[in-house]
Formats: structure tokens, sequence, C-alpha cells
């Protein structure tokens, strides 16, 4: 099952009403994905700055890691907290030194990292989780989220999508891959490491590697094609756009509409019912084994 969302807008005007909109698109998705859900946002960035978002845990003590980040980077951060998770501000030079404290830190969790993307997920009905961390007002120039029914693992926040391994880059994914182990070990000989035992993150991470060994965006959508078995539909989050890529056969349902204000996505058309001008929108269901992008100008 599961459902997906995504939301890329062309019209700036829109940006306020980025979040509210996607809070709508997976309210009808619920009964896709009851066990939990997740969002990627693409909000303003801070020049010179890195975002990271953290999950704490009920015992993490927020002031002493505060100040143990401020000691070890010796640059003024700014943080905001929103339900449980944190998004902290950090000087791009200090980004190093600041993931190891964090990584050492005793119940912290990276949730995802970098100039504009802020990602939040947890357990829970997708309403329940969009209501906690306050996605209808949230503002940006695109997101994807997602409403996950668990088929595989466990029903965990760490098993909740969207899966990030590189800065602001995320995936969801409705399907199941066959051959995410082999693919996992490769990765791993390449220097990847995983946070789960979920097939998503080993997509999420094969992109990653194609993008580092120098392809672009395209190039490494079009790879996904030849390495990963199973039946798939990915919707991928970058800080300049965002894309879609079905599996060969495309058995997983899919839908896009376009207008000159906006692209949207959505497993079912009833997410995309109440945006703005769909009534007039260009709506299609993406063909297998195709890549779809939408990037900032």
């Amino acid at each position: 099952m599961c459902g997906i969302a995504g939301l890329f807008l062309k019209d700036a005007k829109l940006e306020p009403d980025l979040g509210s909109m996607l809070a709508g698109m997976l309210s009808p998705l619920n009964d896709r994905g009851p066990d939990s859900a997740g969002f990627a946002v693409y909000g303003a960035e801070t020049p010179g700055h890195v975002k990271f978002t953290l999950r704490l845990s009920s015992t993490t003590d927020l002031d002493e890691l505060l100040k143990e980040l401020r000691d070890s980077v010796g640059s003024p951060l700014t943080h905001r907290l929103q339900g449980t998770h944190v998004v902290l501000s950090i000087p791009a030079e200090q980004a190093s030194p600041a993931r190891r404290v964090l990584a050492g830190f005793d119940g912290v969790a990276i949730v995802g990292g970098g100039r504009r993307m802020e990602i939040f997920k947890e357990v829970g009905r997708p309403d329940d989780v969009s209501r906690q961390f306050g996605l209808g007002r949230m503002s940006g120039t695109h997101a994807i989220g997602h409403t996950r029914m668990a088929t595989e693992s466990a029903v965990t926040t760490n098993g909740a999508h969207p899966f990030t391994t590189g800065d602001d880059q995320c995936l969801v994914h409705n399907g199941s891959l066959s051959n995410h182990c082999a693919v996992r070990r490769e990765l791993v000989k390449k220097g990847l490491s995983f946070q789960t035992e979920n097939d998503t993150e080993v997509a999420a991470g094969f992109i990653t590697a194609k993008l580092h060994e120098g392809g672009s965006l395209q190039q490494a959508m079009e790879a996904c094609l030849d390495a990963l078995d199973g039946f798939y539909t990915f919707v991928i989050g970058t800080e300049g756009g965002f894309g879609v890529l079905r599996d060969p056969i495309a058995c997983k349902p899919a839908v896009v509409a376009e207008t000159d204000r906006l692209v949207a996505f959505g497993t079912e058309y009833r997410a995309l019912v109440d945006l703005p001008g769909i009534a007039s929108a260009k709506v299609w269901e993406p063909a297998p084994a195709t890549v779809y992008r939408w990037e900032l100008h």
C-alpha cells in the first residue's frame, strides 16, 4: 500500500501555502498508510549555514546538547523545537565537527541535513503527524510526503519515510525491492552507511552514490532501472526540485497534475482534488521506466 504526495511550485505566490497544501494531499492517503508518516520541506536557506533536523529521545537534555555543540563549533547557532524534532542552523564550515558531536550524543538521531531541506517523521496516523509538526504552517518551494503501511519491517520512526542519504536529498517509495540486500553490500563497500534495514534507504543511497560519482540526477534515476529489481514508484526531492520514477512494469498507482502554477504528484487522484487550478490541470499517469523531473530556475 503506502501513499506518496509531492508538490513543486512554479508560482512563488503559492510558497506560503506549501505546507497546508501538502497536508491536504496527505490526509486522503491516511488509509493507504496508517502506521507512520513523514515529509520533507524545502524552505528558505540562511546563507552560509546548513540545517540539521534532529529527533530527540524523551531523555535527551537539549540544553546540554546545545552547550556541547557551541563549545565544539565555536560559532553561534540557532535552533527551533518542533514536536519531537529540533532544527539546528549551523555555519557551513562547522558542519563536520557538529556532525561528530551529534553522532556521539546519546538519544539524538540526525533525520536530515542540508541548506534548505527539513525532514519530519513519526509513528502515527498521517493527519496526527502533520498536526504534531505544524506542516500546515510551513512554507517553501517544494515538498514530498509519505504515508506508510509497513509490510516488510517494523513500525518505527526510523522506518518512516522520507529517507535521506545525502545533503538536501531524500526519497519516498511505494513498493518493494527484491535485491536491496545485495545493492546495500555494494554501497557499503563504496563507503555509504545505513541506519536501517529498509529497502527504501538503499534506493536513496544508490542515488547518492551515483551523484557522488559525478552523475546527474537524470543519470542516477536512469541507473535505478538497471540496478534495482522489484516494483516501485519513487519520488525524489533535491535542493533544486523533484523527480518521479516508476519501475518498468509500473504496477503501483501514480498520477501527476500540472498547471502553470504547480506540479503535483499523488498515489491517487483524490490526493490532488483540492489543489488550486486542478480542474484545468493537465493530468496523466507517469509512464513506466521514464524519468520525470522539475527543477527551479
